[in-house]
């Protein structure tokens, strides 16, 4: 009996690869993170996507700093519009 494993020479990769690596620079899937409130039920995330600038309301126990690079998930129920010039909601 053998201790070594069979091994397929044609494999990409050794590590699973990382979703940074497949997503383009300015993907909307990528944020920086640009100011953090925290207020204990929840943390809001100003981030900055590309030029543009969203508010992210995470869960508290994310730990997030200014700087960072995170990738967040959008959930469309939840999305909330305002109009730039007199801030309405849309």
């Amino acid at each position: 009996m053998s201790n070594f494993r069979p091994v397929d020479r044609e494999t990409s990769f050794l590590l699973p690869p990382s979703v940074d690596d497949w997503l383009p620079e300015k993907h909307l899937a990528r944020f920086v993170v640009e100011v953090v409130e925290k207020l204990g039920s929840e943390i809001l995330l100003d981030v900055a996507v590309g030029s543009d600038t969203m508010v992210a309301s995470v869960e508290p126990n994310i730990r997030a700093s200014i700087h960072d690079r995170m990738r967040l998930a959008l959930n469309p129920e939840r999305l909330h519009f305002f109009d730039m010039q007199s801030e309405a909601a849309i």
